[in-house]
């Protein structure tokens, strides 16, 4: 069973600084090397160094810098045979500045140019599987039918109907009312504590189950950082507590319990199961250097969970 994941793949641009700025203030940075990355794609490659079948979609332009990240998803094991290519939009990168064991990113803006699958994308995808995506990658999706044109929240109805199953990543961002064409009947929506507050307005994950409910969506997950995650299916409230580590980049960490969390799915483990795994994985990643510093075997990720359990 092959899972999409939909998203972003960028050069991440590493500096250090002491302290973060202030309106009209001035600082200092330490520039670090760059490393590939990018939300969604820090996911697929998780999910496939835990050997995941899987697929990254995402638009870029043709630049040699792109050629690179392409290459790069290819030699981390992710299928790339349904990338997306427009020569007018900007390079792909992230800003990403580490400052007192937090990160603050910026991402340079490519636009909210139209994705259109091609017709073998939108076959494969039609297949039974999970998609992995964001909010802002799925209103731009468009697919050209037999019976017509299919877009957006449409055309994520259509593969939810064929059985294709959706994990959205919120992160910080939260939801809206006017979201929820786009999340409804989904597997999974998966929130950091910044944008659960966001769209609910409080941190009480036991307050949501009557939203969760009628909305028809599987689980919805608040990652805790150091705290762990918990989650609600409307009427249970799971959670999974956290390892105290020594953090060194948080970069990645939500991208890996969001990876790792996708492939316990797709090998049917139960949900509470799956979400300990994956704030296992999680913590495990900042421990390391680099958006894709969550990268392991499951039986990496075991050994380093059972040690810190004893």
């Amino acid at each position: 069973m092959t899972a999409f994941f939909i998203g972003d793949v960028a050069i991440d641009e590493y500096y250090t600084a002491d302290r973060w700025p202030g309106r009209a203030d001035k600082g200092m940075v330490a520039e670090l090397p760059a490393e590939i990355g990018g939300s969604i794609a820090n996911a697929a490659v998780v999910h496939a160094g835990l050997g995941g079948e899987t697929q990254f979609i995402s638009l870029l332009n043709d630049s040699p810098l792109s050629q690179r990240l392409i290459a790069d998803l290819r030699d981390n094991g992710v299928g790339v045979d349904h990338m997306l290519t427009d020569p007018a939009i900007a390079e792909s990168r992230n800003l990403i500045f580490l400052v007192q064991g937090e990160h603050i990113v910026l991402t340079v803006e490519m636009g909210e140019q139209p994705m259109w699958l091609t017709s073998e994308s939108l076959e494969a995808l039609r297949q039974p599987g999970f998609l992995y995506t964001t909010l802002y990658r799925a209103r731009r999706l468009y697919a050209q039918a037999v019976d017509g044109v299919l877009k957006q929240a449409a055309l994520l109805a259509d593969l939810r109907q064929r059985g294709r199953r959706a994990i959205f990543d919120l992160d910080v961002g939260g939801c809206t009312i006017e979201d929820m064409p786009y999340l409804i009947g989904a597997a999974v929506v998966i929130f950091n504590q910044v944008g659960f507050r966001a769209a609910f307005g409080h941190d009480d994950i036991n307050r949501i189950g009557d939203w969760t409910r009628e909305h028809q969506i599987g689980w919805v997950v608040r990652t805790l950082a150091a705290d762990g995650a918990e989650a609600c299916n409307g009427g249970t409230v799971l959670r999974a507590a956290g390892f105290p580590v020594d953090v060194v980049d948080v970069t990645g960490a939500g991208d890996t319990f969001g990876g790792t969390l996708t492939w316990c799915l797709t090998r049917d483990r139960r949900f509470d199961d799956a979400l300990e795994f994956a704030v296992a994985a999680a913590s495990r990643a900042v421990t390391i250097h680099g958006p894709r510093g969550g990268r392991a075997c499951a039986e990496e990720i075991n050994r380093w969970r059972n040690e810190r359990r004893k």
